[in-house]
């Protein structure tokens, strides 16, 4: 498992020791950097079921401002440590320990959303095929943690359906690559009226 593109490109990731943790495989992640391209560069990114960080050091290697990395697994906790070290000289990147199967709310994440701006990117890699991809599109939705010109990308098993919106996001493109599918969700929020 490798860095793709950008600055760290080429160098290795650890990989986890546990079957808890699933990674997303190079070629989906150069496949959906290449997608999102130019939104990268300058931007806040938010990856949620963040695992080894591998999306999350690819998007700060092509030239994100910060990551936000959202995991409940202190394991993922140690190996997004280690792989930052290894990967980004000086990363702007922060750490949430949040169970996202199971939280309510994503209150910690808009307290960093409040400090810093919102999310230009989010990016969620939930374990497949447990019904956790539209409970939490519409706990980020409700959050408010998106910018207005927002982009969220959900990772899941290619034979899972996500619907054509939740609540103000709208389904914008979907791709599929071996097993894996990946859906394009962005605010649909309608213009101001002019006076």
């Amino acid at each position: 498992m490798r860095i793709t593109g950008g600055s760290a490109r080429g160098r290795k990731l650890a990989s986890p020791r546990s079957g808890q943790i699933r990674p997303t495989c190079d070629r989906v992640r150069e496949a959906l950097f290449n997608i999102v391209g130019q939104r990268i560069a300058g931007s806040r990114v938010l990856d949620l079921f963040a695992g080894t960080g591998a999306i999350g050091i690819e998007a700060l290697s092509r030239g994100a401002a910060s990551v936000l990395f959202v995991d409940q697994s202190p394991e993922a906790g140690r190996l997004i440590e280690t792989n930052l070290r290894a990967c980004i000289a000086r990363p702007r990147a922060a750490f949430a320990a949040l169970n996202l199967a199971t939280s309510p709310h994503l209150h910690p994440l808009q307290t960093a959303a409040a400090a810093d701006g919102r999310f230009d990117l989010a990016i969620m890699d939930p374990p497949y095929q447990k019904n956790l991809a539209q409970r939490v599109l519409a706990m980020v939705e409700e959050a408010d943690i998106l910018a207005e010109d927002g982009l969220i990308v959900v990772e899941e098993h290619r034979s899972v359906a996500l619907p054509e919106s939740v609540a103000s996001l709208a389904l914008i493109d979907h791709r599929r690559y071996g097993e894996t599918g990946l859906w394009f969700f962005a605010p649909n929020r309608p213009h101001a009226a002019h006076e």
